[in-house]
């Protein structure tokens, strides 16, 4: 019903929206006698505002051309190392002669972006200040409506399995960052190499304000899903893609319903940065900030029943990862059998989807890594979005990223616990 009412709206109001664009063209236009009264800016900015309001966000490119490497600019080739159904596998290749390469030694990062209604562009500028010290690689998840249901279906396991085969292929000197939504299933695809002596564990992880365990400082997100069943998530926030997109008849959690919940949380403060913006267009100042913030943030994508239904029952219902119950096709997840893979967790200390203490809780979990291979930051007066993007993310934590990762890129090292001390550890979760 939403995505029939939704493309029902745009049927009716695209022309408007249009409308509204061409009018603010027309008023801001030197060829125009009208563009040079005085009412001409006030009126090309509330149609410039009503444009953007109304308009259809597609996905954005990436647009990362080129980074800094040793003070010299070096060019950049997005290239798709594997494709699959849901996801993408990339690779921001730097543009080097192969005598180059060999001496550019940089640790091989996998991103692993969250699957939670926006597109994996939306860390863009965390790419684009790991690449200046590391070979990125990032998990692009598709948007569930382009993708046919021919194709199957998509939960939280299959999540498992992709960034597990992603680790492998990358090989045994990776180091993985997983961000928000993300950091669950990567301590599970980790927990779960590690329980079978998989040979191409990574060198590190860090979690990135995750909901590791949703019990520590709920959020406003996290009674949200606790406070109702998941028969409720089921018929209210699922729907139908419609015909017209190459995924029509695939049950979905729409993103649109996602994006109106995160705007309904800070209405006030988006409200805030309409009239801003408004008023700037009005003197006629550049609002490039505004634009560029809400071109990625108005862009979404929907989310396969399966793997949302999943994830709020696993991660934040039954808080299966935190309580090590969590089953996967048969199998324990057990992130106490992590021994080699150093842990670095990070969190916002204003973060308003997950809470303080919700990624830290990792370490606990983690009890077999050696405290020497571990580490905690919280960023002061940093938001959720601050700890991935923005000027905290380029200046605070992306160096202490780049030090721990440098720090644990040596030979991987044994647990100094005994498996007394370790079963020890996991009773006082």
């Amino acid at each position: 019903m939403f995505y029939q009412l939704r493309e029902v709206s745009h049927t009716l109001f695209d022309p408007m929206i249009d409308l509204a664009d061409a009018y603010s063209k027309f008023f801001t236009n030197p060829l125009c006698p009208v563009s040079h009264m005085s009412f001409a800016r006030p009126a090309a900015a509330g149609y410039e505002l009503m444009y953007r309001l109304g308009k259809t966000y597609e996905k954005p490119p990436f647009g990362i051309r080129s980074t800094v490497v040793n003070g010299r600019r070096v060019g950049l080739t997005e290239e798709i190392l594997q494709e699959r159904p849901f996801c993408k596998l990339l690779h921001f290749r730097k543009n080097v002669s192969s005598n180059e390469r060999a001496r550019l030694v940089q640790p091989a990062v996998l991103l692993v972006a969250p699957l939670s209604g926006h597109h994996a562009t939306l860390l863009r500028d965390t790419v684009s200040e790991l690449l200046k010290e590391h070979d990125v690689f990032l998990t692009d998840w598709t948007d569930a409506r382009l993708v046919p249901l021919a194709s199957g279906s998509f939960g939280l396991n299959d999540y498992i399995r992709y960034v597990q085969d992603f680790i492998r292929q990358l090989g045994p000197d990776l180091h993985v960052i997983a961000i928000c939504q993300s950091t669950v299933p990567v301590l599970a695809a980790v927990a779960l190499m590690a329980s079978e002596d998989d040979a191409g564990l990574p060198k590190s992880m860090t979690m990135m304000g995750g909901p590791i365990d949703p019990r520590k400082s709920p959020t406003q997100v996290n009674r949200l899903a606790i406070e109702n069943p998941l028969s409720w998530f089921k018929n209210t926030m699922i729907d139908t893609v419609p015909s017209g997109h190459p995924g029509a008849g695939r049950k979905v959690y729409p993103g649109f319903i996602q994006h109106a919940s995160f705007v309904a949380m800070n209405a006030w403060r988006h409200l805030q940065s309409h009239v801003d913006f408004y008023g700037r267009r009005c003197r006629g100042e550049s609002a490039e900030a505004y634009c560029e913030f809400y071109d990625e943030y108005n862009a979404v994508l929907d989310m396969p029943e399966e793997f949302y239904l999943d994830t709020i029952r696993t991660a934040f219902q039954d808080c299966s990862l935190a309580l090590g119950r969590w089953q996967v096709e048969g199998k324990t997840v057990r992130p106490q059998d992590i021994k080699t893979v150093a842990l670095f967790t990070i969190e916002g200390e204003r973060d308003d989807i997950c809470g303080p203490g919700q990624t830290e809780a990792a370490h606990t979990l983690c009890c077999a890594i050696p405290t020497w291979k571990k580490q905690h930051f919280s960023a002061p007066d940093c938001g959720h979005y601050g700890i991935f993007s923005g000027l905290r993310w380029r200046d605070m934590i992306c160096p202490r990223i780049g030090q721990f990762i440098r720090a644990n890129a040596g030979g991987p090292a044994a647990s100094r616990l005994t498996s007394k001390e370790v079963e020890e550890c996991v009773g006082h979760m």
